[in-house]
């Protein structure tokens, strides 16, 4: 049996391992999306099943669950015949949603790793491109109704043979894709990423053998799986019940609700989601993985202690989402369901739980990427473009605390690419960029303030299409606490002012110079009743400007 301290040492070096992966990809890639906001994460997975191995700790959490699927379907469409067999240097790419992902702009790539000449594991990642083709620049399509609308969809198949690149199969894909020459810059870093992984964890198997690294990845399953049932011991018997609300689907404008019923059992939490509204019309389906995966992360969130391999997945059971928009089938469209529903699904793990655990869980955070993607021809560099602004959001108040103003997504680590990169990059200005101050739930711990930010086009024309939520109601405040504010989302050409009929959802809005983009995201709930907040504190956000005086008197009926 492996010692505790090479254990140690092992577990330490295959995270090292995904970490350099993570940091290579960022450091090369082209796109600001990845190489600034690090959207995208690096794996290591079972040669057997696909399942999870580690994963780096800058990569993105809702990929935690979604990649080991991916890699799973590739594992099974291999062996059934419908996809090629691997060979050394093989680099499989998919982005597929209804193989185990997520939205089409998150491209996987799969490369197996081999030992004496046995397939050991699988090295994947995932890179959000911002572009892969579909009716609108981004690819979020406010109003798709099928996936073909969405974008070019991938099965998986070899886009490197050997380490040679298929020019053909890439030249399809170019073809079928907005800004295609610049995607090469993101392929090669996407590549080189799985490239530094393969050589790291070579010379980690080299130090200490095959056959200690096989067990301490085993060994390093039953651990995490033995962690989280300890901390779901911490829960009380009983079932906890839940909702969260999506603004509407981006063509039928009406709410659709997640209906979520948690209980503790034996072997461990079920997560219940009949009663769930069923499939929509609009692009806010969610696939299986990326349900499975949302309520995973919620439970990282909850419990960041546990290591991350699918042991810890293993007391964690999701039923009743057939028949719902949480199981897209094809040809649903999905292009909301990583960055908006899976937050949804989180929000109402955490409302469901809160009951619970009042000491570990917090009011909902804002729980919206913010996506937005502008596309156009800028005439100054005579080239068209395409950007996509991710933007973050105030998180809810806990028991100890307020919440963080400016947080990145329930669902990820990216943050907000730098004004100067963007504004570097693209035709547009930012003419603010600030806090939504105001915007957190009141409570004895408020929630955080979201971001307010205002884009100006400078030259051209160009196409805004936006992909978000909370615009009807706030995130949930906890315990008394009261929800945050909504998304708001305006169009200002002059002295007019557009606000979309879906309130957080929109596409193919023309814009020419001197329109402007103005987006103020939601803030936190907020925790515990606000007649309990302290005195001082409320104080002191009035005399920084972050509620009024008379905003402070409404929510907490202070008056100095």
């Amino acid at each position: 049996m492996i010692d505790p301290v090479t254990l140690a040492v092992i577990q330490a070096g295959l995270q090292q391992v995904c970490d350099e992966m993570d940091l290579t990809f960022s450091r090369a890639a082209f796109s600001p999306v990845i190489a600034e906001a690090d959207d995208r994460s690096d794996g290591i997975y079972s040669a057997r099943d696909g399942s999870l191995i580690a994963q780096g700790a800058r990569g993105l959490p809702v990929f935690v669950g979604t990649m080991q699927f991916s890699t799973r379907h590739i594992v099974e469409r291999i062996a059934s015949g419908q996809t090629l067999p691997p060979e050394p240097g093989d680099i499989y790419i998919v982005n597929d949603p209804y193989l185990g992902g997520t939205h089409l702009m998150d491209v996987r790539f799969a490369m197996p790793f081999y030992r004496e000449g046995q397939i050991f594991c699988w090295l994947s990642n995932t890179g959000h491109w911002p572009d892969t083709g579909g009716a609108v620049p981004g690819g979020f399509s406010a109003s798709a109704i099928s996936a073909e609308q969405e974008g070019l969809r991938l099965p998986p198949v070899k886009l490197f043979k050997r380490g040679v690149m298929d020019t053909e199969l890439w030249q399809v894909i170019c073809s079928n894709i907005r800004v295609s020459e610049q995607r090469i810059g993101d392929v090669k870093a996407q590549a080189s990423a799985l490239l530094v992984g393969a050589d790291r964890l070579g010379q980690l198997m080299d130090r200490y053998s095959d056959a200690a690294v096989t067990e301490a990845i085993a060994e390093m399953r039953v651990l995490a799986a033995r962690q989280m049932r300890a901390n779901i011991g911490l829960i009380p018997d009983g079932s906890y019940r839940a909702t969260a609300i999506v603004d509407s689907d981006g063509v039928v404008n009406e709410p659709l609700t997640i209906a979520l019923t948690v209980t503790k059992g034996e072997a461990g939490l079920t997560f219940d989601f009949a009663g769930t509204s069923p499939p929509c019309m609009g692009p806010m389906n969610s696939v299986r993985a990326t349900t499975l995966s949302s309520v995973y992360l919620a439970m990282r969130h909850i419990f960041p202690d546990v290591p991350i391999s699918a042991g810890a997945f293993e007391p964690l059971t999701v039923t009743g989402i057939e028949g719902t928009f949480l199981d897209a089938q094809y040809p649903r469209p999905v292009s909301g369901c990583a960055a908006e529903v899976s937050q949804r699904i989180a929000e109402a793990v955490f409302a469901a739980l809160v009951q619970a655990l009042p000491d570990k869980v917090t009011a909902a955070p804002a729980g919206t990427s913010g996506n937005f993607g502008l596309g156009g021809h800028d005439p100054e560099k005579g080239r068209d473009y395409v950007m996509y602004q991710i933007s973050g959001g105030g998180y809810g108040g806990n028991a100890r605390h307020d919440g963080l103003s400016n947080g990145c997504s329930t669902i990820g680590i990216s943050k907000a690419p730098p004004v100067e990169i963007m504004e570097q990059t693209f035709p547009v200005l930012y003419r603010r960029y600030a806090l939504h101050e105001g915007s957190g739930g009141a409570g004895q711990h408020r929630g955080g303030f979201g971001l307010d930010y205002e884009i100006e086009l400078l030259r051209g024309t160009a196409r805004a299409s936006f992909v978000m939520d909370h615009g009807r109601t706030g995130p949930q405040g906890a315990q008394g606490g009261r929800d945050g504010a909504v998304n708001r989302v305006e169009i200002l050409k002059g002295d007019q002012v557009i606000i979309p009929d879906h309130l957080s959802k929109a596409q193919d809005i023309a814009l020419s110079p001197g329109d402007r983009v103005r987006v103020r995201t939601p803030g936190g709930g907020g925790y515990g009743d606000p007649v309990s907040r302290d005195p001082a504190a409320i104080a002191e956000d009035v005399r920084l400007g972050r509620y009024s005086a008379a905003e402070a008197y409404q929510l907490w009926g202070y008056s100095g």
